[in-house]
């Protein structure tokens, strides 16, 4: 078995705490899927909850990015469960290059949802649980609920049903990451983009992810004092794997779960005609258009984070 792929050590994992901003007395550890490999997950859990948020995070994401989500959650009264997926963050990386993105298989991230609901019943977190996914764990999440996530309701923020593409971009993508799969260079980065995480690579202005500068000033000094959070662009099988999720989760009947999605106005990153198809077509769902807001609602400019925040708890059904 490759070294990256072993069981979890006894101990548990590190937390940076300075850099995520959380609640105290989060805890991190060491998990495994089944196909064995070694998975970071972090908990906060405030005095007296009253029910589990399970965070699925994006492409790129860690878990300290969630540290101030989770300190609002908690004065809700909510425990929060997030994961670092396989191939980012402190869990596992997938190639000897570190910084880029690979999976195996775009369902192996259920793999990781087994493992993270194994290790939630494990240390007996509260029910009800929910679910709050962004970006590419939206997909993830998505998935989840069609094959039966134990949770009562679901928010999405910039969900990845697809990504965001000019039809003739899209086209080429295809072509270049099947032929790339097919003659067996679907390790190599994608033409287009870098080894160098985003939030270092691009400025503030124009960036796609928040308008708001204090939190793209505060994720770029996390991934500058802990390096090894940070992920560069995807590989050609993994954008080829995205590819295809994207067109498997459109075809897939909606959930039978109370869910709500928010998009911004301003997103560059995933694709909104997809997240408006998919919400207008899943019974017991809605869709909330928040004018001026990127990719990350949640870390996004005061106002939209706390109007975001407030729909996601009113789902809940949870107030602070």
């Amino acid at each position: 078995m490759p070294a990256l792929l072993h069981r979890p050590e006894p101990e548990g994992a590190p937390l940076h705490e300075r850099i995520a901003e959380g609640p105290p007395g989060g805890r991190a550890a060491w998990i495994a899927a089944d196909d064995g490999v070694r998975l970071r997950a972090v908990h906060w859990v405030p005095p007296d909850p009253r029910g589990t948020v399970l965070i699925f995070t994006g492409r790129t994401e860690y878990a300290e990015k969630y540290g101030p989500l989770a300190g609002d959650l908690g004065r809700a009264g909510l425990a929060v469960l997030t994961i670092d997926w396989r191939g980012q963050g402190l869990s596992a990386r997938l190639r000897p290059g570190r910084m880029l993105g690979h999976v195996g298989r775009f369902t192996d991230y259920q793999r990781d949802v087994a493992a993270l609901i194994a290790h939630a019943e494990a240390l007996g977190l509260p029910r009800p649980w929910f679910l709050l996914a962004h970006s590419m764990g939206g997909a993830i999440g998505f998935r989840a609920l069609c094959e039966g996530l134990p949770v009562r309701a679901a928010a999405f923020t910039a969900p990845m049903f697809g990504i965001r593409m000019t039809g003739a971009t899209r086209s080429l993508a295809w072509a270049i990451t099947s032929l790339g799969r097919g003659a067996g260079l679907g390790h190599l980065l994608t033409p287009g983009q870098a080894r160098l995480t985003y939030v270092l690579m691009a400025d503030y202005e124009g960036n796609a992810l928040t308008s708001d500068r204090a939190t793209w000033d505060w994720l770029r000094r996390q991934v500058t004092e802990v390096p090894d959070l940070a992920l560069g662009g995807p590989t050609l099988h993994w954008l080829n794997e995205a590819l295809r999720e994207g067109r498997r989760l459109m075809a897939l009947p909606p959930p039978a779960v109370p869910a709500l999605g928010l998009l911004g106005s301003e997103e560059m990153i995933v694709d909104p005609d997809r997240i408006r198809h998919r919400f207008a077509d899943w019974p017991g769902a809605r869709l909330i258009e928040l004018p001026g807001a990127r990719h990350e609602l949640l870390m996004e400019a005061p106002p939209i984070r706390a109007a975001s925040l407030a729909e996601i708890l009113a789902l809940f059904d949870v107030r602070g």
